[in-house]
């Protein structure tokens, strides 16, 4: 169990840097799917020349639970400046809560240990305005899980109260994320970039 820490490499002939491809393009700009059992994920020295972020990650951790989430934290800021807003349903139910002054922004949703064998949730989450220093920071999820034909399908919002540009991205599993977690980052081109 450990952490990984990834940073920005170079961008040249590969058409990942801000000026080589068409407005609102996502340009990967850094990803790693785990070898082995990891529990913390830090994206670092985030480029600030993009309009918006993405992640997007398939997921297992290592908890017994059929479902799981997993923590993010922003410029690592754990101060009670996060909120949250979830609607999910599995097919036969629905729920819905909110949650505000957290310490981190919850994910949502990943499989558990007690999922079927080898099954992984996923999530795609969307953080606008990423390096705009004049507002907080709003971020979107779809998320959801199929543990062969039974699951769970998320939409979340949150709020991320800081006017700070986001220079570094933490993912932490409330357990370990298992091998075979992938997890990537990507930016959304900048009008006029």
């Amino acid at each position: 169990m450990g952490s990984i820490s990834l940073k920005t490499k170079s961008k040249s002939n590969n058409l990942t840097a801000p000026g080589d491809v068409d407005l609102g393009a996502m340009i990967p700009i850094m990803t790693t799917t785990l070898a082995t059992t990891t529990a913390t994920i830090t994206f670092s020295a985030i480029p600030q020349n993009y309009e918006h972020l993405q992640i997007r990650a398939i997921g297992r951790t290592n908890r017994a639970n059929t479902t799981d989430v997993a923590r993010i934290t922003y410029n690592g800021n754990t101060g009670s400046v996060y909120s949250v807003h979830v609607l999910n349903g599995d097919g036969s139910a629905t729920e819905s809560f909110a949650n505000t002054s957290q310490t981190y922004q919850q994910l949502y949703i990943l499989g558990g240990a007690n999922a079927g064998s080898n099954i992984f949730g996923t999530f795609i989450s969307d953080i606008l305005d990423y390096s705009n220093t004049n507002k907080n920071k709003t971020i979107r999820q779809l998320a959801g899980i199929d543990n062969n034909g039974s699951g769970v399908v998320a939409l979340s919002s949150g709020l991320f109260q800081s006017t700070s540009a986001i220079t570094s991205i933490t993912i932490n599993a409330i357990g370990s994320f298992v091998q075979y977690s992938s997890f990537a980052l990507y930016g959304i081109k900048r009008a006029g970039a």
